[in-house]
């Protein structure tokens, strides 16, 4: 999963209604196979998920995860095919998950290739076989959940909307970038749409990169599903940047236009708004609905790319305590876990089950959260220098 490779990217927000992608006639390819059981509790209990029966208004899905290829206007940054996997579950609930992997808005960021960014959408599934994408653990808390994994191979944050050209100060071949992030997870959800009629429970996630999409797309979701309970949850996207990030990357991306307009409180000018902004606004809009974030006190890559942009290292943790604390003082139904060390990204990997912070497991956390019980906000406070581990 590429989401490890690249870590930051706070920027903001931005979605549409009004995008119509991919092709009606999607192309659905077998996919590497992974099953398990799960009685569906939230709790992790093992129960039996191996074969799947697809009950009214879900899409006839196994276990195995499989390829869609949606084609239409979909398209990675260099011009690759874009598709997304999906798998089916035994409960009448679903993930929706944005991957992460970087982003570039300049002939510079744009130039280093796959060194800044993810642009094809070629390997993501190999990463899909640990943390909560491990169906065979009896703790994984979405181990009986119909699954979709969205790849990010358009370095926009899943939000641009533009075919950038970028010419090099040195007087290099010009550089073509698809910023089409948009296209592809409209095209995605609308398959989705077109599959799930009314899902108790959608889980949306994402981490680093994919982490700004999964709040920026999640008023979407809950519109397209007002009967439906959503939850979000950002790994790692504390969203960290200096001033003249938003100057230099939405131009390029062509995300000026895209924040949800049907929400008063954000109705400000785009280079105005924060990320906290973002989910205060959405969280107050939608109070019914579980809003969150998880970091680490130190992670290394969005500090590594808070100082690329010309910031200081040592401000970035307290920044980052700060904007969280700003969006819990301004939205009752937002909760942060904060654990320590410098792991950038948890839920695709094993240290989803021992990871911990003032003794609770971030699984444990994240499962009661998923089951729709109430949570607190979670800090390693004074012990942050490493993370906490509590053995299985």
């Amino acid at each position: 999963m590429r989401a490890s490779t690249l870590g930051f990217l706070g920027i903001a927000f931005s979605m549409c209604l009004s995008i119509g992608c991919g092709d009606d006639d999607a192309t659905v390819v077998n996919a590497d196979a992974g099953d398990g059981d799960g009685d569906g509790d939230g709790d992790g209990d093992a129960g039996d998920a191996g074969e799947v029966d697809a009950g009214p208004g879900l899409p006839d899905l196994d276990s195995s995860w499989l390829t869609i290829e949606p084609g239409g206007e979909t398209i990675c940054a260099r011009g690759d095919d874009f598709r997304f996997f999906a798998r089916g579950g035994s409960v009448n609930k679903l993930v929706i998950f944005f991957d992460g992997g970087g982003a570039c808005w300049s002939a510079e960021t744009c130039g280093f290739g796959e060194a800044l960014f993810s642009a094809t959408a070629e390997e993501t599934l190999d990463g899909l076989e640990g943390g909560v994408s491990d169906n065979d653990d009896p703790e994984n808390p979405f181990r009986d959940w119909y699954q979709i994994f969205i790849p990010y191979c358009t370095a926009d944050v899943h939000w641009g909307d533009n075919v950038a050209t970028y010419t090099p100060e040195d007087g290099g071949d010009d550089i073509v970038i698809n910023h089409k992030g948009r296209t592809n997870v409209q095209a995605a959800l609308d398959w989705i749409q077109e599959g799930f009629e009314k899902p108790e429970t959608i889980f949306v996630t994402g981490v680093s990169a994919g982490a700004y999409g999964s709040i920026g797309w999640a008023p979407h979701i809950i519109e397209a599903y007002p009967d439906s309970e959503v939850i979000q949850l950002g790994d790692c996207g504390a969203g960290v940047i200096t001033e003249t990030f938003f100057e230099d990357s939405f131009p390029s991306w062509n995300a000026e236009g895209f924040l949800p307009d049907w929400i008063p409180a954000l109705d400000i000018p785009i280079e105005e708004l924060a990320l906290e902004d973002l989910y205060i606004g959405i969280a107050n809009h939608y109070p019914d609905h579980f809003f969150g974030q998880y970091n680490t006190d130190h992670d290394e890559n969005q500090i590594l790319y808070f100082v690329a942009m010309g910031g200081l290292e040592e401000d970035w943790s307290p920044t980052m305590r700060g904007k969280i604390e700003t969006i819990i003082d301004g939205a009752d139904n937002f909760r942060s876990f904060i654990a320590g060390g410098e792991k950038h990204v948890i839920l695709p990997y094993d240290e989803f089950y021992t990871y911990a912070s003032d003794g609770t497991r971030i699984r444990d956390w994240v499962a009661d959260v998923a089951a729709g019980e109430p949570v607190e906000n979670i800090d390693c406070g004074d012990a942050c220098a490493e993370p906490e581990i509590i053995e299985r």
